[in-house]
């Protein structure tokens, strides 16, 4: 699909994944873009969102709109996180249908596979067996977005179809102290000991568990290559009901933490705390068939962390 003359909806556009696939789409041929604010369109509103498609004529749909947050988020707002998410996804996916939308994109995430997934994870173990306790509510929530896409094609043809994106990071993040995740959490407590001159950090969990890290730069280029060449065909005809993006590399949170000391030039102590919960031990996704369809990452970690806390401390937050 050519993005030329294409009208492209971005729902969240004002997040993360949002605002680097604006800033990605504005930068190819796209020559309309519509990004509502969350505060402009409910998407929870059943009504309001079939109102929204019903007025807005549009080709492509990017559903990046959702109720985030790390392990504490996650594990606190439990009810608002499964039902907020089950109705972006029911609401938007209902509704593109109904406006005969020519491509619609839901991203998911790596959450979705179960805790003992084998790893690196494949599309396959989707539904294999039981999820992390602490983000169940959210994954089943993701999880009835990718099968409403993957019906939604199987029983009307629509091109709907899903991206699972790995853990990712960037300089639009949510640096909150409660409700972000990993990467923004760790920099907004690591640079806040250096400004205030303490001599250590504690951070929550072992420190052991491994994860896989993805600038989001690098996810606003894979949607960008999913609109224009790939199709919900290509992607059922796997076997499958969504693809993962990936870096293929991993980091445990002790050596993350580590990184992160050394690019803020942080000299304290990081204490690990073992009584606070260390999340699913290892999480690795296989990313090779989105790989073998053309497209790869070329964000080195060390260098996107150094991006990232660069346009975080110049902000002086803590200060």
């Amino acid at each position: 699909m050519d993005l030329e003359d294409k009208k492209v909806l971005i729902l969240g556009g004002s997040g993360l994944v949002g605002r680097a696939v604006c800033e990605r789409l504005r930068s190819e041929r796209t020559t309309a873009l519509i990004a509502p604010a969350s505060g402009d369109l409910d998407l929870v509103d059943q009504h309001r969102t079939n109102d929204f498609f019903a007025a807005n004529a549009v080709d492509i749909v990017i559903v990046a709109a959702a109720r985030v947050g790390g392990i504490l988020a996650n594990n606190t707002y439990r009810a608002e996180f499964l039902y907020h998410n089950l109705m972006i996804a029911a609401n938007v996916i209902e509704a593109a249908h109904k406006a005969q939308v020519k491509k619609l994109i839901f991203l998911g995430s790596s959450c979705i596979y179960p805790k003992a997934a084998s790893q690196p994870m494949r599309e396959e173990a989707l539904l294999t067996s039981e999820l992390e306790p602490t983000n169940e509510p959210y994954a089943i929530a993701k999880i009835a977005g990718v099968k409403l896409c993957e019906n939604y094609y199987r029983q009307y043809g629509d091109n709907f179809f899903s991206l699972m994106p790995t853990n990712l990071y960037g300089p639009n993040d949510n640096f909150d102290a409660v409700t972000s995740h990993v990467i923004p959490g760790l920099i907004n407590k690591i640079h806040a000991a250096k400004v205030k001159g303490e001599s250590k950090v504690t951070v929550w969990g072992t420190g052991r568990p491994l994860r896989e890290f993805m600038h989001v730069r690098d996810l606003a280029s894979a949607i960008v290559f999913a609109i224009e060449h790939i199709e919900a065909r290509k992607v059922y005809d796997f076997g499958i009901s969504h693809l993962n993006v990936g870096t293929g590399t991993e980091v445990s949170i002790r050596d993350l933490s580590s990184m992160i000391s050394e690019i803020a030039g942080f000299k304290g102590e990081i204490i690990y705390d073992p009584s606070k919960p260390d999340g699913t031990p290892r999480k690795l996704m296989d990313s090779s068939r989105m790989n073998s369809l053309g497209w790869r990452p070329d964000i080195d970690l060390k260098a996107g962390l150094k991006e990232v806390y660069d346009a975080y401390a110049s902000k002086d937050i803590t200060a």
